[in-house]
């Protein structure tokens, strides 16, 4: 699967570029490598050519257009272009792709694509990553030399004429990949869809952030290991790849938009917002919003929206009261914590939302005047703690109502083994035999003794006394429950009415 990548540089120095594509560099710090003799040390493998630069060298080739024209004399001015083509490892063994091969295709490639301009094409065997994948570099002179043949492609008179810079616009990046997508073709090589991108975007900087975070990870790892310490984590993780999991992991259970915006602000305090039908996250810490397109196509407003009607269809709507309220949030205290001005938005959102249910639990009980609301929580509180004696009362009754059924139970069926025990010839033979059933016999005994049990009670009765403390206890406990439920709304609305006005009341010291 052969990909592009473009590179554009204001490097003035025409000759660093040559240098990078034979000398070997630092694949972090991109500084030469040098020999024992204090020289640069050549790659062990490459092959290059030049195109449009006449009897000149490439850098000499691009002073020249610069000079002749006018062009790239501010320090901002891009000097020149890099695309990069890297084929897929594959290809060596299963099409028989070579460096040979490689270096046609991209000098083809350069001719047909970039004409006029002074060049450098150059195929190295394996890439930074060793991977094993030969790749292709392209290094164009910014301006170009002739003018060339309008294709259809070109748009402006700066793709064609003499003296122009180049510019690689989305048009041209788009030209660019189908042409390495028909390239590959042609060639009978390994291919994907470059139009389309992947799913998990990494840019070159994320990619770099990830390579060095993991160098010096394992450089830690190594450390502690030779300490004889353990090492708590193995691989490094960029900023953008925690956002990634930290996003699926709501969505996973997120049902609506509103419930995946919240989850998000709650559990990690992300801000998702949507701008001209895109999203954007905003990490805590972060001021600036990360566009979906730079994390993946999982991320984007589409594929959200889809998977959240997905959940939506999949997991069963709960049955929320209308009573049901929250509780207010101090958020003075949270923004203390190095939340960020997302999250405190959310928190706005979230009390206005506390107070606006707080407010209609209160009017629909008839409870906004305090001393109303006050008599009414102390009223709950003796029904709650009444109801809650009562049900344990009948608790205890229910459970010494089945431990003496038990016991009669254990009693009546072994009486027969006990009186033929006292007839036994051998009393001791006898007891190793029915060792368990004089045990039972002998606990149901003194637990009827200590009881002062002394006429057995009909097991139908002890059912019935049974099924009667049952129905009293659940009756007791629906009370029980519906007071200590009104208790706790009526508790937290009191709260959040105290927590409303003494944050008003600092705020207008404040001011």
């Amino acid at each position: 699967m052969a990909t592009l990548k473009h590179i554009a540089s204001k490097n003035s120095d025409y000759t660093a570029i040559e240098a990078y594509l034979v000398y070997q560099h630092d694949a972090f710090t991109g500084k030469q490598l040098l020999d024992e003799q204090g020289k640069p040390k050549l790659r062990d493998s490459y092959l290059l050519d030049t195109l449009e630069c006449g009897d000149f060298s490439f850098a000499t080739a691009c002073l020249l257009a610069n000079r002749k024209y006018g062009k790239n004399t501010q320090r901002d001015d891009i000097k020149s272009h890099q695309y990069i083509i890297s084929f897929d490892p594959r290809d060596a063994a299963d099409n028989g792709l070579t460096m040979e091969k490689a270096q046609a295709l991209g000098l083809k490639f350069c001719e047909e694509n970039f004409p006029g301009h002074p060049a450098i094409v150059c195929t190295h065997p394996d890439g930074h990553n060793h991977s094993g994948n030969i790749h292709v570099h392209i290094v164009i002179g910014s301006v170009r030399m002739r003018e060339v043949e309008r294709k259809p492609y070109m748009q402006k008179p700066r793709d064609w004429l003499e003296g122009m810079k180049h510019s690689s616009t989305a048009q041209t990046m788009r030209h660019l990949r189908v042409e390495i997508m028909e390239l590959c073709e042609s060639a009978g090589l390994y291919q994907i869809d470059l139009l389309n991108g992947s799913k998990e975007r990494v840019s070159e900087a994320e990619y770099w952030a990830r390579r060095r975070g993991q160098q010096k990870l394992d450089l830690a790892n190594a450390a502690l290991t030779a300490a004889g310490q353990p090492s708590q984590q193995k691989k490094f993780e960029t900023a953008k790849e925690t956002l990634r999991k930290q996003i699926l992991d709501v969505l996973d259970n997120a049902t609506s938009f509103e419930d995946f915006s919240d989850k998000l602000m709650q559990q990690y305090g992300i801000a998702v917002k949507e701008s001209r039908g895109c999203l954007s996250y905003l990490p805590a810490g972060r001021t600036k919003f990360i566009r979906a397109k730079h994390l993946g196509d999982k991320f984007d407003k589409a594929a959200v929206l889809a998977t959240l009607q997905a959940n939506a269809e999949r997991k069963p709507k709960a049955q929320f009261k209308q009573d049901t309220i929250g509780k207010l949030i101090d958020i003075q205290s949270r923004m203390t914590e190095g939340k960020g001005i997302g999250y405190k938005r959310w928190l706005t959102k979230h009390n206005l939302k506390v107070m606006a249910q707080t407010v209609k639990l209160l009017q629909e009980k008839g409870l906004t005047d305090e001393d109303a609301l006050n008599q009414r929580i102390t009223e709950l509180e003796t029904k709650y703690h009444d109801a809650l004696a009562v049900v344990k009362d009948l608790e205890g009754r229910m459970k010494a109502n089945n431990e003496l059924r038990y016991r009669i139970a254990a009693y009546a069926s072994t009486k027969g083994i006990v009186q033929q025990f006292n007839t036994a010839k051998r009393p001791a033979a006898f007891e190793e035999q029915h060792r368990a059933e004089l045990t039972a016999y002998r606990t149901a005994a003194a637990y009827l003794k200590a009881n002062n049990i002394t006429k057995l009670a009909s097991p139908k009765k002890l059912e019935a006394e049974y099924a009667q403390l049952a129905s009293e206890k659940a009756k007791f406990y629906e009370q029980y429950k519906e007071a200590k439920e009104e208790l706790f709304k009526l508790k937290t609305a009191k709260q959040n009415v105290a927590s409303f006005f003494r944050e008003e009341e600092q705020t207008q010291q404040e001011r």
